[in-house]
């Protein structure tokens, strides 16, 4: 089996369609088709069966793509040992990095390592922290960048704190708040949960959201705008102009922080290339602009 026929079995799995799994694969229907019909020849087994609803695997062909995850799993880290035993550090780092850290932090974090490693490469994955936590104990990824809490045992390390806060062009009263017209944005369920519990806390009534937008920097561009007010993490803001803030405060008078922690397994400091980057990280104030 080469590695290619490890991969045609994971993304035909986790496809359960030719036409799919063919295009992440980016080869033709019938090249798949025929792939396929020489992998079952292999084993002497029938790993799918066709239907009107797409493709089932067999119960060996289940058999073969719970190897094939981890046969690749194998392959990468041989090749990523193979790399270490070089006298330069090289390899892919693989980062999996929230939406948010991604956009604001993580460009110019990785111009200033790569200037001190040009021969390492990336592969950046990113999503809700939600989306990216899991990737971890799967070894999809060697680090993770995540806001909020999550339950991991290995190493972490708390990157920074940010503030929760009410943005508006004007400024405003926190008594008239659930007067006044609000922007509102898609945002993962921790930063959601932790503004409807504040809003909660302090109004009997919802507030009046006139405008819902899909991405915090155009609800930031609508309250630059003067349509209303948001309620929104501090790193947006920054070298944001023009803007009144009042940051949420806990029932304690405390503000309300968020926190980005950096995750990643303690054995994946064995290679050179995620050591490296694990001390760079640890070595700079995330608080400052890139």
């Amino acid at each position: 089996m080469e590695t290619r026929d490890w991969l045609i079995l994971q993304i035909l799995f986790q496809e359960k369609n030719i036409t799919k799994a063919a295009k992440r694969l980016y080869i033709s229907q019938p090249a798949l088709t025929n792939r396929l019909k020489q992998i079952e020849k292999e084993f002497g087994v029938k790993i799918v069966n066709r239907g009107r609803r797409g493709i089932q695997f067999t119960s060996q062909g289940e058999y073969l793509a719970q190897c094939a995850d981890e046969m690749l799993l194998r392959i990468r880290s041989i090749k990523e040992h193979v790399h270490d035993m070089k006298d330069i550090v090289s390899g892919t780092l693989r980062l999996g990095v929230s939406n948010y850290f991604a956009h604001y932090q993580l460009p110019g974090v990785l111009k200033l390592f790569k200037d001190r490693f040009p021969n390492i490469e990336y592969k950046v994955t990113s999503g809700w922290s939600s989306e990216i936590a899991p990737l971890l104990p799967k070894k999809d990824i060697h680090i993770a960048f995540v806001k909020g809490d999550f339950n991991w045992v290995d190493e972490k390390h708390l990157l920074f704190e940010e503030t929760i806060c009410i943005v508006s062009k004007e400024p405003i009263n926190l008594d008239e708040l659930p007067e006044l017209p609000r922007i509102d944005y898609r945002s993962e369920y921790s930063l959601k949960s932790v503004i409807d519990n504040w809003w909660a806390e302090h109004y009997p009534h919802p507030p009046l959201i006139n405008i819902e937008v899909d991405k915090v920097d155009t609800c930031k561009e609508m309250v630059l705008n003067g349509l209303g007010y948001a309620i929104m993490p501090s790193m947006i803001l920054r070298d944001t102009e023009g803007l009144h803030t009042i940051d949420l405060k806990t029932k304690e008078g405390e503000p309300s922080l968020r926190k980005t922690w950096m995750l990643y397994h303690k054995e994946s400091l064995n290679l050179n290339m995620v050591r490296e980057f694990v001390n760079f990280i640890k070595s700079i104030d995330m608080n400052e602009d890139f």
